[in-house]
């Protein structure tokens, strides 16, 4: 029997394999690593043309990178691979450091997984707020929309520029270059993918689409350009393994890139893991899911292949598929390895338009347009946050704007934690009893309630200066304070300070144990009692204010 923590580090695949694993199972997992593949084959090619790569590179990610997720990750079913969240990051990244700082960069984010799972990090990272995922999600959706316009027109563009109003610009001035074949053929791959997918949506319909237009372009020698007319020395089979090259300044200019690229792949992979979660029944282990997912971005790197992570739509197709186990996953690693094989040069014939097509449909489903519309209508502050990260995505960059949207939506929550934290002296609410009531003379209560943290400790010096003359003993209610942190340790170290400079005595009353653990460290000495309830401080104020009278019985 595995202890806890040795489950927590079991791939998936060890512990299903021993719980029980027969032929039924293998049939069943067969079955849907099969029809994962052929889901996976086109959409690889396309998300990697999309990158800036070449579309083996992208099948060389769903080999490796996808039979490492399920060999070593911590979900039952996941399905691992090139995704459309990082299409943005591998462009600018190509753009500026070349295909060699874009390997580097997917090596370092490989290691940053591997360590934040060992360090248990699995949790933290799914506390990232849902109006920043869906704010740049959406934005990466019109992104990648926006990168298709020329192949699916057929625009005669030398260069597009990387940037989003430059890129519209440059379409709009070449508008009158727009081939009419290209656009069929497009178009039909478009119509097809959503014709199947409502009337038929169990069939491969991006398949499907890109069979159907490769066979006419073949056949009635239609003049588009093709897979093999841009790419025309495309390799078969995987390429052996190479440590990427590097030097000290390269490891500085890519780091960014790398923390992009590591925290992309965390989200997703987890994103996808609970939804797999919801469909399945099961439950994934986040932390070894972070290993899998690093040991699958360093191995990607050493055999030239693009960033991977959990695909939540090519996930949800294993699960439908009947998968049972991550032997699906394995063996859709493994049918991929025998289409590159044994079809490479029938992939050149697949027109550009029909992969654009099919990313248009990848960019439809990224952008969640309903949960955008929800959010929308909900809250100002969850409609600002999610507005200004799908802005800064399209705009701007996709660090800055999960930098900025996680910062905004991090002080919106602390200001709105600050409104629910009440500090008061006397009544704290109208109809409540009046804590002043049968106090002695020269005694002063106050009640905190809430969370204490630095958005509310300048608050209780306002308190204190509102009260006029310092009493002899002030007692401090803190029986609904369930946690402290430094800035509010220091507003009470603070009021213990001025309280001493004026000869009143301070008494902490009912301290729940994370206040209480981090107060005993402050080390007050004297002009500073602590007690275990309202009842038992309010007779130490009278014993100090009123001394030879009786202790007083009050309901705490």
């Amino acid at each position: 029997m595995l202890s806890n923590k040795s489950q927590e580090f079991t791939p998936k695949l060890v512990s299903t394999l021993k719980s029980g694993y027969g032929k039924a199972d293998l049939r069943a997992d067969l079955i849907a690593g099969l029809t994962v593949a052929i889901v996976a084959l086109p959409l690889a090619m396309a998300l990697a043309i999309a990158s800036g790569a070449s579309p083996d590179k992208g099948l060389v990610t769903a080999v490796i990178a996808g039979f490492l997720i399920s060999f070593l990750g911590g979900s039952r079913v996941q399905i691992g691979g090139p995704t459309g969240a990082f299409v943005v990051v591998v462009f600018n990244v190509i753009a500026q450091h070349g295909y060699d700082g874009l390997l580097l960069a997917t090596l370092m984010a490989g290691i940053m997984l591997i360590i934040a799972g060992y360090a248990r990090l699995g949790m933290v990272i799914k506390y990232v707020p849902y109006p920043v995922v869906t704010g740049f999600t959406a934005g990466i959706a019109v992104i990648i929309a926006s990168s298709q316009v020329k192949d699916f027109l057929g625009l005669k563009i030398e260069k597009v520029p990387a940037e989003f109003i430059e890129k519209w610009m440059v379409y709009f001035e070449h508008m009158n270059t727009l081939d009419t074949f290209t656009l069929g053929v497009g178009l039909m791959a478009l119509a097809m993918i959503i014709i199947l997918r409502k009337k038929a949506p169990k069939l491969p319909g991006y398949l499907i689409a890109v069979v159907v237009a490769s066979i006419l372009v073949a056949l009635f020698h239609i003049p588009v350009e093709t897979i093999g007319s841009r790419f025309p020395h495309i390799p078969s089979g995987l390429p052996y393994p190479e440590f990427p090259a590097f030097t000290f300044e390269k490891l500085k200019s890519v780091l960014p890139a790398a923390f992009t690229i590591a925290f992309l792949a965390g989200i997703e992979a987890l994103l996808s893991a609970v939804v797999a979660d919801g469909m399945t029944g099961h439950k994934h282990r986040s932390n070894q899911e972070l290993v899998g997912q690093g040991v699958a971005n360093v191995a990607s790197a050493f055999f030239g292949g693009l960033p991977a992570t959990g695909a939540i739509a090519r996930t949800a197709t294993n699960i439908r598929s009947g998968a049972k186990s991550p032997v699906a996953g394995i063996m859709h690693a493994v049918f991929l390895l025998i289409f590159m094989m044994a079809a490479s040069d029938v992939m050149k014939f697949v027109p550009m338009a029909a992969l654009a097509a099919i990313l248009f449909m990848v960019a439809w489903g990224m952008s969640e347009i309903r949960h955008f519309i929800h959010i929308f209508k909900l809250s100002r502050s969850d409609r600002t946050i999610m507005i200004l990260t799908f802005a800064l995505t399209v705009l701007v960059d996709l660090t800055v704007a999960i930098g900025v949207g996680v910062t905004l939506a991090c002080l919106m929550f602390m200001m709105q934690m600050s409104k629910s934290v009440e500090i008061a002296a006397g009544r704290t609410k109208p109809d409540d009893e009046d804590q002043r009531h049968g106090l002695p003379k020269d005694v002063e209560v106050f009640r905190i309630n809430g969370p204490f943290f630095f958005g509310v400790s300048g608050e209780l010096i306002d308190v204190l200066k509102r009260m006029g003359q310092m009493p002899k003993v002030l007692i401090v209610r803190m029986r609904l304070v369930p946690f402290l942190d430094t800035s509010g340790a220091s507003a009470l170290e603070d009021l213990v300070r001025k309280c001493k400079a004026a000869g009143t005595l301070v008494i902490f009353s009912s301290l729940q144990p994370q206040p209480k653990g981090l107060l005993s460290r402050l080390h007050f000495g004297e002009g500073v009692l602590y007690a275990d309830n309202y009842v038992e401080a309010l007779n130490k104020a009278r014993e100090i204010a009123e001394p030879g009278l009786s202790a007083v019985s009050q309901e705490a």
